[in-house]
This record gives C-alpha cells, sequence and structure tokens, in this order.
C-alpha cells in the first residue's frame, strides 16, 4: 500500500508580530494528496498546530532551534481514520522568527503501516520531511522504515533502568489505556520529547500489539487540556496542575513516586524492564490466557530468573494452577524452584493459597522431585506462619525420603503449637494444625481433648456467612474420625448453654453427626429451623417436635429441655400460658435440673397486668421451686399469688399492708406485676360485698400506688356499667366516696374525683324513680344527714333545666 501525505506549515514571517517572545503560530497546508477528504484536513489542522515551549525567545539560533521539542503523534479522526505526523520547529526564512513544519500521513479506517509496524516506530524514521516539497500534490510514501527508539534496544534498556521509580505507575496506566473502551489520558512530564518517545516505545513492546497500536499520542503540547490524544507529553516548564480525575500525570523530572502499585501485570512488566529482558515480553504472549493477564507474564519471568514481589508470585502459581498443561517439565522446574526460593520473607496469604492451588495441580502430573519442594513450603508456612487458609498437600507428598526430612523437623513443631494457648480459639489455624499432624504422622492422641474443648466454642464465635475454614473443617473430620467424634462430642456438650449458637453453626457447616454417636443436642439444633417454620405461632408445640428429634425424654435427659427451651424462645419472651404448659409437661424436677425454670419465673414477671395465667402460674412455680426462687423474685411472684388469692377470696386479712409489704421487698418491681396485686385488691374492694376494714385500711394507708390503683379500677368499664345498672350500687359508691373526709391528701383528691367523673355522668342518666332509689339506699346505709348530703350533691351537680326535666320526666310517668 502507499500512504497518503499532507503538510501543513507555518505563515509566513510577515504575518507574525514580532513581540520578542513565541507566539501561538498560525499555519496552512502546503501540500495535500488529493486522496485526503476536506473533512480530514478540517480536523487536522488543530492536531498538527505547534506552539513553542513557554519563555522560548521568538529569535533563536539555528542550535536552539534545532533544540526545540518535536511534536510525534498519532491521532484517532471522527470517520475513525488516524493521522501519524511529525511537527518541528523550523526557520522559514533567514532572520525570520520561529515556524512549523508538519508532515503526516493519513491511514483510512481499518489500515494499518505497510508490514503492519506500529506507529511508534516512525519516530525517528528519515522519511519525515521538515520543507514542504516543491510540488503541491506530493506523491504517495510506499513506507515510513522503522529507525530510532524501536530499533535502539539498550537505548530503550536504559532508559527503562533510569525510569525505574516510576515504571510500574506508567505502565499500570498505559495498560488501562490500551483496552477497546478506555478512557482517561495519561501526562508524561519530561525534559525531552524524545522521552516521552522512549515511554510510548516501552510501553509498546510490553503490550499485545492488537493493544499498542490502538494507543494514540503525542510527545509534545502545551496544552495537555486541549490534546485529544491518549498518552501526551509535556516539557518540565509547560507542566500544568491538572486536577481533572480524568487525567493521569506522572511527573518523571520530580522526585521519586512512594508505595507499590496496585497491578500485578504492571509490577512484573516494570521488573523486566529493569532487568533488561525485554524479549520476555515475546515469549509471555506465546503462553495461554487473557491479553495483558499478569499471569502468562509473572510466569515467564520467574521462569527466566526475574524476581518478583508476592503478589506476581501469586499470580504466577494461580495461572499455572488452572494450566498445568501449558508448561513443560523444564519450566514447572524452574517455577517451582522460582516460587520455593530460600531466603524469601515476604510471602503472603494469597501467594501461600496460589502455591497451594499450584501443588494440587502437579499432584500426580509432575515428578515428585519436582512438587517437593512445594509440599515442604506449604507444610512449613502451615506450622509457623499461622495462615490457615493454604492448602495442604496429600499423604503421598511425605511418603518419600524429602518428606521424612521434613517431618523429622516439623513433626516436633506441630506439637507445640498444638499445646500453646492459642490452639483452638484460632480455627482455622487448630484445623490445619491437626490436618499437619496426620499427614506428618505425628500422635496428637494426649492433646486433642483440650484441642477439641478450646475448638468448639471458637466455632461459634463467626457469625456472618459462611466462615472461611468450613472446607477445611469438613475435610478434616471426613479424614481423621477421631478428631470427628471427640468435636462433636465437645459441640453437643455445649448446647444446652448456647443452643441458638449451634443452631446458627449448622445452618452454615454441615457438619457430619448421622453416625452411631448419639448427640441429642446437635440433632435438636439441626431440627430446630424447621420445626419452628412448620409450628408457627404455636412455640410448645415446637419444642416438642425438637424434643423428639433428640430421641431422649427430657426424664431421662432433662439438659434436653434446656436446649429445647432455648432454640425456640431465642427470640421474644416466652408467655404465661405458654409457661404453664412446659410446666405441665415436664416435672418441676426435670425443669430444676435443666434449668429452665429461670424462663418460667421470667414469663411470669414479665406477663402484662391482664394476663389471667400469671397470678396460677406464679402459684405453681413458688410451689415447686422454693429453694431456686428467692430474693426479689420471690416476693413478685408472691405479689402474683396474692392477686391469685383476692380474687378466690382465699387471701389473709390485712390486704393492704401485706400488698404493701410484698412490693417492698420485691423493688424494683415489675409495674405489670405490681398493676395485677394492686389491681386485684381493688377491684375486690370496690364489690358490696368487699371486707369493710380492708377498704378502711386502703383508705387511710395514704399509699399512691394503692389510691392510683383503686382509682384505675373505680373507672373501669365493669364499675360503670354497674352504676348505671344498679341504683344501689351507686348508692354504695356515694357512701364510700364520701364517708372518710379525714383520711388524707391522696384518698381526698381521689375521692372528689371519682365523685365528679364517674359518679356524676352516671346518676346524670338516671330517672326520676331511679334517683329516688339512690336516695333510699344512701339513707339506709347511714343517717339520715347522708341522704340530705347525697340530694346536696345532686342538686349542686344539675343545672335549673336539669332540675325541670327531671319533675316533667316524673310527672309524665305518674299520669
Amino acid at each position: 500500500m502507499s500512504l497518503a501525505q499532507l503538510h501543513y506549515t507555518s505563515a509566513t514571517d510577515g504575518d507574525v508580530p514580532d513581540t520578542g517572545e513565541a507566539e501561538p503560530i498560525r499555519g496552512r497546508f502546503s501540500a495535500v494528496d488529493a486522496a485526503i477528504p476536506a473533512s480530514v484536513l478540517t480536523e487536522a489542522g488543530p492536531l498538527l498546530a505547534y506552539e513553542p515551549p513557554a519563555g522560548t525567545a521568538s529569535r533563536l539560533s539555528d542550535a536552539a532551534l534545532r533544540a526545540l521539542p518535536e511534536a510525534f503523534s498519532f491521532s484517532v479522526l471522527s470517520d475513525g481514520s488516524h493521522l501519524l505526523a511529525r511537527t518541528v520547529a523550523v526557520r522559514p526564512a533567514p532572520d525570520s522568527s520561529i515556524g512549523f513544519h508538519a508532515h503526516a500521513v493519513h491511514l483510512p479506517a481499518g489500515t494499518r503501516l505497510p508490514g503492519g509496524a506500529l506507529p511508534v516506530t516512525a519516530c525517528r524514521s528519515a522519511r519525515w520531511a521538515a520543507a514542504t516539497p516543491d510540488r503541491t500534490t506530493p506523491g504517495p510514501l510506499a513506507a515510513l522504515p522503522a529507525t530510532g527508539h524501536a530499533r535502539d534496544r539498550e537505548g530503550l534498556n536504559d532508559f527503562a533502568v533510569s525510569r525505574g521509580p516510576w515504571l510500574a505507575g506508567v505502565l499500570a496506566d498505559l495498560r488501562r489505556l490500551s483496552g477497546a473502551d478506555a478512557s482517561g489520558r495519561v501526562v508524561l512530564v519530561e525534559r525531552q520529547s524524545d522521552d516521552v518517545a522512549r515511554w510510548i516505545a516501552l510501553a509498546c513492546v510490553a503490550l499485545p500489539a492488537e493493544s499498542a497500536e490502538r494507543l494514540t499520542f503525542t510527545t509534545y503540547t502545551r496544552h495537555p487540556e486541549r490534546a485529544p490524544q491518549q498518552i501526551i507529553g509535556v516539557l518540565s516548564q509547560d507542566a500544568p496542575e491538572l486536577t481533572d480525575p480524568a487525567f493521569r500525570v506522572h511527573t518523571c523530572t520530580g522526585p521519586r513516586p512512594e508505595g507499590t502499585v496496585d497491578d500485578a501485570w504492571a509490577e512484573t512488566a516494570a521488573r523486566i524492564w529493569r532487568s533488561r529482558a525485554p524479549e520476555l515480553f515475546r515469549e509471555a504472549a506465546d503462553l495461554p490466557g487473557e491479553p495483558l493477564a499478569a499471569g502468562p507474564l509473572a510466569v515467564t519471568a520467574l521462569c527466566a530468573g526475574v524476581a518478583l514481589g508476592p503478589n506476581e508470585r501469586a499470580a504466577a502459581a494461580g495461572w499455572a494452577a488452572e494450566r498445568p498443561y501449558a508448561l513443560d517439565a523444564k519450566r514447572t522446574r524452574q517455577l517451582v524452584e522460582a516460587l520455593t526460593a530460600p531466603g524469601v520473607d515476604d510471602r503472603t496469604g494469597p501467594e501461600f493459597d496460589a502455591a497451594g492451588r499450584l501443588f494440587a495441580a502437579l499432584d500426580g502430573r509432575s515428578p515428585a522431585a519436582t512438587t517437593a519442594p512445594l509440599a515442604a513450603m506449604l507444610v512449613t508456612e502451615a506450622v509457623r506462619g499461622g495462615n490457615g487458609s493454604v492448602e495442604l498437600p496429600g499423604r503421598t507428598a511425605f511418603s518419600g525420603p524429602e518428606g521424612a526430612a521434613v517431618a523429622a523437623v516439623l513433626g516436633p513443631e506441630t506439637v507445640t503449637e498444638l499445646s500453646g494457648a492459642g490452639a483452638g480459639q484460632d480455627v482455622a489455624r487448630t484445623v490445619q494444625l491437626l490436618r499437619v499432624a496426620r499427614l506428618l504422622d505425628v500422635d496428637c492422641a494426649e492433646l486433642l481433648p483440650s484441642v477439641v474443648r478450646r475448638l468448639a466454642p471458637a466455632l461459634l464465635a463467626d457469625a456472618d456467612g459462611e466462615p472461611r475454614w468450613a472446607p477445611a473443617l469438613l475435610e478434616l473430620m471426613d479424614e481423621q474420625f477421631d478428631v470427628r467424634t471427640a468435636l462433636l462430642g465437645a459441640l453437643d456438650a455445649i448446647a444446652p448453654q448456647d443452643p441458638a449458637g449451634v443452631e446458627r453453626l449448622l445452618g452454615r457447616v454441615p457438619l457430619p453427626f448421622t453416625g452411631t454417636q448419639l448427640l441429642p443436642h446437635l440433632r435438636m439444633c439441626a431440627e430446630a429451623p424447621e420445626a419452628k417454620a412448620g409450628c408457627g405461632q404455636d412455640r410448645v408445640g415446637a419444642v416438642h417436635r425438637v424434643l423428639r428429634a433428640a430421641g431422649m425424654s427430657p426424664f431421662a435427659e432433662p439438659l434436653v429441655l434446656r436446649t429445647a427451651v432455648g432454640l425456640v424462645w431465642e427470640e421474644g419472651g416466652m408467655t404465661a400460658a405458654e409457661a404453664r404448659m412446659l410446666l405441665e409437661a415436664a416435672t418441676s424436677d426435670a425443669h430444676r435440673t435443666a434449668g429452665t425454670w429461670s424462663y418460667l419465673v421470667a414469663a411470669a414477671l414479665g406477663a402484662p397486668a391482664g394476663d389471667e395465667d400469671a397470678p396460677a402460674l406464679a402459684h405453681d412455680l413458688l410451689r415447686g421451686f422454693p429453694q431456686q426462687i428467692g430474693g426479689r423474685e420471690r416476693a413478685a411472684l408472691l405479689l402474683l399469688d396474692f392477686a391469685r388469692e383476692i380474687r378466690t377470696d382465699a387471701a389473709a386479712p390485712e390486704w393492704a399492708e401485706r400488698a404493701r409489704a410484698l412490693r417492698k421487698d420485691a423493688e424494683p418491681v415489675e409495674p405489670d406485676v405490681l398493676g395485677h396485686a394492686f389491681g386485684a385488691l381493688a377491684e375486690r374492694l370496690l364489690a358490696p360485698d368487699r371486707p369493710e376494714a380492708e377498704l378502711y385500711a386502703l383508705v387511710h394507708s395514704g399509699d399512691p400506688d394503692l389510691v392510683a390503683a383503686y382509682d384505675r379500677a373505680a373507672r373501669g368499664p365493669g364499675v360503670r356499667s354497674r352504676l348505671a345498672a344498679e341504683p344501689a350500687y351507686a348508692a354504695d359508691c356515694f357512701a364510700v366516696w364520701t364517708a372518710h373526709p379525714h383520711a388524707g391528701a391522696e384518698w381526698s383528691r381521689t375521692s372528689a374525683a371519682l365523685l365528679t367523673e364517674v359518679l356524676r355522668p352516671a346518676v346524670r342518666t338516671f330517672s326520676a324513680d331511679e334517683v329516688a332509689a339512690v336516695e333510699e339506699a344512701v339513707g339506709r346505709s347511714g343517717s339520715s344527714g347522708r341522704a340530705e348530703a347525697f340530694r346536696d350533691w345532686n342538686r349542686r351537680g344539675q343545672g335549673t333545666l336539669g332540675r325541670l326535666g327531671r319533675r316533667i320526666a316524673g310527672r309524665v310517668r305518674r299520669i
């Protein structure tokens, strides 16, 4: 193919005013191939224009002119075509100011340079012209032979070494730019535009050809924010402070960057360049894998003896573990030797994890002599490093002399670690140490009980999702029957103390307990989710279902009752009715041994004031657990039992005094418990057949709680309905509420309020005959003066219209 050319030059010297300093230079097309569309020329002008660096004098010597930067660029146009160009500063005529000349070739969409050469290879090509040809229509250009940086291997190596601190960061950003849907731009600040071209050459060597050919660039511009290319070169004196997050700025003339780059491919590529081994990029390209994946490049580097960091080694091991067939025996051996090299002290957990996967992939595929170093490293890390996620090798890895040597060293260390204080608390590490002990044929039978005793509660601590140690734990239990038996027994033993925790553990880790062991508590914990879902609101039914799963009666093993109650009532308090059913379902002896009597007590003390089951439950609990219940709780239950006695007329005399004494002993008493006892007392004293002495004691007690309970009961619907239906009851209430004028402030305020707010509204609804009946009843209950007092009280509560209406109503009824 031939390349269509164009030339773009600065205006004549006379068109540019001389200000003493270089100004932006206007340009014009001086020669254009006829095949180039006009739309391309419209876009090309701004891309080819040139502006000298800041502070450049308008007139320079020839040497200074030649020292000005060149703008070598590769740009994509709106129609998908590309423009490859070189723009240089020139002197159009003797004694004239600075001008420029741009020589460019146009590559239509879908075409490349002849021979598939990358654009950067033409940077120093001798075919670039610094002046316009004699004719305005230049002839086609056959090729742009590669010269300069792309062919100067030693020069690129030297440059890479000199830019070592910036290599990984720049390559990481350029790798991101090379994708088909890449966005953002990279700004490279260098002292010379040639160095920017070298950066581009470095990247193009490291990147796959299909990625490198898509990169657009310019090695020099005064205004990076206006440049449309992906890679933008800027001189030090022109470097702006770009705050736009779309720009990734690398100031390669400033202080060295600190820290590492989180990009394994870029770090590996940087180390390859610093090792002066760019041929490794071509070798890596022949390996399978995604383009720009870190694994193939890291494997190639390690096999060539290039030292890498832990992230890069992990990438190499992970790639090889997925493709053990991709490497021949020699390279596999070289990779293993590099991964297991002695003296490396920066290995990380992810690297060991990847090495474990690699061993598993190579075991049985490669000779034992090749995989033995990996096995030794993994087991050594498991014992000494504490990385609980390492995938351990199989027992066959330690059947030969290499394994025996490792076992001789690590066996005693394994016993020491299992004997330590931390054994059992770190689940992943303990599981791994137990597996290592079997791997190395270490006898730890004496240690097993204490290790398992600490390991079992630690399994319950991790409550989120599937624990990372779950697969290793299941493998351990499958491999070692003695560990499985001891661990399941320990978990079954602690289940009554934390049944909900064991239930959550079984929901996350499917422990195998379907063998011959009884394990009643574990079986209950496994059944609990389905039982609770199936029984819905019938929680007592769920308890019975869970107990059936245990395979043991609570009479034979009372602790199963504790586990069942803890499973069903993990959330939401037990009701008094449920507690009564549980107490009837199992004897008090079973609840006493299981410790579940405390649940029953809590149900009684937490029952609402209107719960009729609470007093009966309290009575049963006081009889069933006389030695267990004491102190404040006993007094509170006695208050509830006192309410039962009041309602059944079984209470001994001096009710108010007894209620107050029990309240004092039960402090701080639950409000609902107090509501039960004082409410029952008040309701009984509002009945017509009440003991007058008990009423007198309440009225004259001056106790705010007792008087308030009486007030609440008197305002209840039962009293109001009885007042409306029974004039005699209204007379009784009037007599009580007016009979104790000197009882104290609490009673005086309450009785006056009851007369006004409860009795008066009821009396107002009475007919004249009913009012007369109340007067008569009041008179019978005391002196004639009391009946007169009722008439005065009733008269004060009625207006003139009210009295007149009652007289008329009475006459109508008599007629």
